[in-house]
């Protein structure tokens, strides 16, 4: 166990390594200019050399790279003082330290600026993750149960419906009926209470949770047809089990393992920012930093985003390698067997 947590480690760190370089390479051979970006289209060659200097873009690519490593996560002092300009741009636990650099843009540390976003975009993911689920696995175990009937045909149209329509059509559509027609929802933003809050998460949770859950409901449908023809699921029913039992108890658990997977990256791409929805719902969350980090050519806050949505889509599978061994018994004899 130990020599396969360790394994696991090593491949997560890998594969964090492998994005970042790749994500490092991208944005430096891209043709603009981060320092103009920074300076202004109407700032004399100086300016924008000086600025190029003083954000270090005058270093070599391979020093870039370096250095970005080595202050990524260091060793510093505890407390360090506020003006340090060594550690200007760090956020300490203890003597350990992460360092994303500053905006060019807005001359912030990056850690902080997502630690101020990333709490929004969790909570839409997870608001979002929850509508999928709901939607997505009711609307698929009742289209199997009513498998072949017009309810499972209209279903089915709907789910087709759902995937085929961009999250902005539908963002679309629900702004105009819900915040413009009806006023009963605000039509974007954040607010400044938690009410406000609760309030403008719904349309775009909605608006990325009904294109998620016309997914999960073909694909559920799918896995419990699978199910249901099983010969413990016949056994069940020759034993007298009540119906709802057989269906949710028996076939639904064996049918949400596949499942599982499907809802881990989902939620880890949706922790990394939902660009469109946000934007479009003006939404304070990673997606729409990521937009106005790309085209003002903000290096450090590229580096971080794809930092937080490679972690994120890292630590959601190795939860959902957890879920599994909860999810099927047959994971934890093997587990235990091995031991042995």
């Amino acid at each position: 166990m130990i020599r396969r947590a360790a394994w696991r480690a090593a491949t997560c760190l890998v594969v964090i390594w492998i994005v970042l370089t790749t994500a490092f390479l991208i944005h430096h051979v891209l043709p603009s200019d981060p320092a103009r970006a920074v300076a202004g289209p109407q700032a004399r060659p100086a300016d924008v050399e000086r600025i190029r200097k003083r954000l270090g873009l005058d270093q070599p690519l391979r020093t870039q790279y370096a250095t970005f490593f080595r202050r990524l996560v260091h060793v510093g002092p505890a407390s360090p003082p506020p003006k340090d300009p060594e550690h200007a741009s760090c956020s300490a636990w203890g003597r350990l330290h992460l360092d994303l650099g500053m905006s060019f843009q807005k001359r912030k540390p990056v850690a902080k600026l997502l630690g101020e976003r990333l709490p929004r975009t969790a909570l839409l993911a997870l608001a979002a993750i929850g509508v999928q689920i709901l939607i997505g696995v009711t609307a698929g175990v009742i289209a199997a149960i009513k498998r072949g009937r017009l309810l499972d045909h209209g279903m089915i149209a709907m789910t087709l419906i759902g995937v085929s329509t961009p999250t902005f059509i539908t963002g679309l559509v629900l702004q105009y009926w819900f915040a413009y027609r009806w006023r009963l929802l605000p039509l974007d933003g954040w607010g400044s209470t938690v009410a406000e809050h609760a309030a403008c998460m719904v349309l775009p949770a909605l608006t990325l949770g009904l294109f998620g859950a016309s997914f999960y409901a073909r694909f559920v449908r799918d896995e419990m047809l699978g199910q249901l023809r099983q010969d413990y699921v016949r056994t069940a029913r020759a034993k007298g089990a009540a119906g709802w039992r057989v269906v949710l108890l028996h076939a639904l658990r064996n049918a949400l393992m596949p499942l599982v997977t499907v809802v881990g990256m989902d939620l880890g791409a949706l922790l990394g920012g939902a660009i469109v929805t946000e934007k479009l719902f003006r939404w304070p969350g990673l997606g729409a930093l990521s937009v106005d980090a790309v085209v003002d050519r903000d290096g450090p806050v590229v580096m971080g985003i794809v930092l937080v949505a490679t972690l994120a889509v890292v630590l959601t599978n190795v939860l959902v390698d957890a879920l599994y061994a909860v999810l099927d018994p047959r994971l934890r004899s093997q587990g235990a067997t091995s031991r042995g």
